[in-house]
């Protein structure tokens, strides 16, 4: 007999079945427990006993069953797609503004552009998968929004952004923040605004009869100096 086929679990020779762990596994006093409770290291198991490659193994029947240990030679899907999403090594935004950080031209009531640059693992979509024996699962990581807090007690979600155009004067069309308060007169000793950007991933991932989803958060920082334009106003002489 196969050791595992897709869709009905791995085979169990002392029943002569296939065992498919069940998930989720029903609540605390569930009749399906059959007295067992949810003991450390038990769990529930669909049993498929009399379809298999080549016909009937011998037994028709299917239900659920219990048992202490997994059978001989499972593998279980989650712990390899969380594999895979470690193969990814997602990575948090690398953040990019303009004004970049650093510069002193950043001024209250000009338009900041804010996004991150563009790589596999930083802006997605990914794809890694994973494999042990017979089972095989694939993940797929895409980046759900970017929460920028701004340091000024604003906090603007996006998604990827729109780099920045040398020369542009207008807003960004999908990611950006106007200051209305210069960082000098907020930050003690004068300092810039810290910027905080948090990226959610969301990655999907399936196989060995099993699908889920699974949330990322990663995040980076930085700051922004952002100044205050004077303008002087002079009496003509008459």
């Amino acid at each position: 007999m196969p050791c595992y086929l897709e869709n009905l679990g791995w085979y169990e020779q002392s029943s002569n079945c296939y065992l498919d762990l069940m998930d989720p596994q029903p609540p605390p006093g569930s009749p399906l427990w059959g007295g067992h409770g949810s003991e450390a290291g038990g769990a529930l198991y669909t049993a498929n006993c009399g379809v298999g490659e080549g016909g009937f193994l011998g037994s028709t029947a299917t239900g659920t069953v219990w048992r202490r240990g997994p059978p001989s030679g499972f593998v279980d899907p989650e712990d390899l797609a969380g594999r895979a999403i470690a193969a990814m090594q997602l990575q948090p935004p690398l953040l990019r503004t303009a004004p970049p950080q650093g510069s002193r031209s950043g001024l209250v009531g000009l338009p900041v552009w804010m996004w991150t640059d563009r790589a596999e693992n930083v802006s997605g979509p990914i794809t890694r998968s994973a494999s042990e024996g017979p089972v095989a699962v694939a993940a797929t990581g895409v980046v759900s929004s970017i929460a920028w807090n701004m340091g000024d007690g604003t906090t603007v979600t996006c998604g990827l952004g729109t780099p920045y155009p040398t020369g542009a004067e207008t807003a960004s069309p999908d990611c950006g923040h106007v200051y209305d308060r210069a960082s000098a007169n907020h930050i003690p000793g004068g300092g810039a605004w810290p910027i905080n950007a948090t990226t959610t991933w969301t990655v999907t991932w399936s196989g060995g009869g099993r699908a889920g989803i699974q949330v990322v958060q990663l995040s980076s920082s930085g700051e922004l100096l952002v100044g205050e334009l004077h303008v002087l106003n002079r009496a003509e002489e008459r």
